[in-house]
């Protein structure tokens, strides 16, 4: 059995202005890096063995920030967490995208969320193949997320997945279980010093 808490990375400008990422490697902002900061400083409650992280940059600073919150590591990167490659809709605003691509209408080079959800699942199994018994931080992408979302519970109908947010996952064997969808530990981040998470971080809405 490994639990594996899944941490969407901090916000960065594209965030704000609601741009597509996907594979573009745009760095965190001061938000992005404080949000980063608060989630290590929530995680230190869970007794963390080791961070992951996808090897683009706003996953990877992400991770480094919270590894260094709990004391731990550089994190280890792995590619196949990285985000969903949108092809020629990357940097491109949400709503511009309807207009030059309505729905149904096929993004060149975007990669199938059926591609992305086989990658994520299969890395996240190597993970606790690889740390079996261990609990891990893993930095990743809202849709890679959602991707290991979906798989783990269909028919969910989950919300926003906000930057800096955590979902914990386990696997036995290679069952992949939701345990929390933004984990309850995130209750700390009310805290109105801080302010609320949701108010901060910009939509997931097209998983970016």
């Amino acid at each position: 059995m490994t639990d594996l808490y899944l941490v969407r990375h901090g916000e960065t400008d594209w965030n704000q202005q609601r741009r597509i990422q996907g594979l573009t490697d745009v760095p965190l902002n001061a938000i992005g890096r404080e949000q980063a900061r608060l989630t290590g400083m929530l995680l230190t409650c869970r007794s963390i063995d080791r961070v992951i992280a996808s090897p683009l940059m706003r996953a990877r600073v992400t991770a480094e920030i919270i590894a260094s919150e709990l004391g731990l590591p550089e994190p280890e990167l792995r590619p196949a967490l990285v985000e969903r490659n949108y092809g020629e809709a990357e940097g491109m605003i949400f709503h511009d995208i309807d207009t030059k691509y309505p729905p149904g209408t096929e993004v060149p080079g975007r990669e199938p969320r059926e591609a992305v959800a086989a990658r994520v699942v299969a890395a996240l199994q190597q993970l606790a193949i690889d740390y079996a018994g261990e609990q891990l931080v893993v930095v990743s992408h809202g849709g890679a997320i959602r991707a290991a979302l979906t798989t783990a519970v269909p028919d969910g109908g989950f919300g926003m997945i906000t930057n800096g947010s955590v979902h914990t996952f386990r696997i036995e064997g290679d069952d992949l279980r939701l345990v929390a969808f933004d984990d309850p530990i995130e209750l700390a981040a009310m805290d109105p010093r801080h302010g609320d998470l949701d108010a901060q971080n910009a939509l997931e809405s097209r998983d970016s």
